[in-house]
């Protein structure tokens, strides 16, 4: 694995040889909304939802490919009013490439990206019972050698008549040298 030179810098894994990661593109977002609706427990958005991630934000996502097929996708913006702050919204893996650190090879890629420039937090909402996600969100921290606070951010009760648990918002950050 290529040494990164800063702790945010992109590195991907010797174990994801084959597998390149860059911006989303519009042709892209069929094959991110399929993706999507194979990780469960993933919320699935409507197909427009996607399309829209990759013409408008496509410098704050991140799409995986491997012999031409979507294999992983970020989704990520910078909210407004909050000059400093990255929220990723989901991130996919697709089962086959799961455990061989790509979550966090795709993270390393976003905060890397010049769209990021003045990012110092990184936030994320991720459901109490999707330990996958609160492994990769917290080994990203300790990657960063940044602190992570967690509060709810949405209680079950905001979700109406959805069954759906609550959200706890992870802060992590700031990030050392930011």
């Amino acid at each position: 694995m290529r040494q990164a030179s800063k702790p945010y810098e992109a590195t991907v894994p010797d174990a994801l040889h084959g597998v390149g990661l860059g911006a989303p593109r519009v042709c892209d977002g069929a094959a991110i909304h399929r993706l999507v609706a194979a990780c469960k427990p993933l919320d699935l958005n409507s197909l427009y939802a996607y399309l829209l991630l990759c013409e408008h934000f496509a410098e704050t996502c991140v799409r995986a490919e491997r012999a031409g097929r979507t294999v992983g996708f970020i989704s990520a913006y910078r909210p407004p009013r909050t000059g400093d702050i990255v929220f990723v919204w989901q991130v996919a893996v697709a089962e086959e490439m799961r455990g061989q650190g790509l979550a966090g090879a795709m993270l390393r890629e976003l905060l890397a990206r010049p769209a990021l420039r003045g990012c110092r937090y990184l936030e994320t909402t991720v459901s109490p019972s999707n330990e996958p996600s609160r492994r990769v969100f917290h080994g990203l921290a300790r990657a960063l050698r940044a602190p992570v606070a967690e509060r709810v951010l949405f209680a079950e009760s905001d979700f109406g008549d959805e069954q759906h648990e609550r959200e706890t918002l992870i802060r992590i950050g700031p990030f050392a040298g930011a």
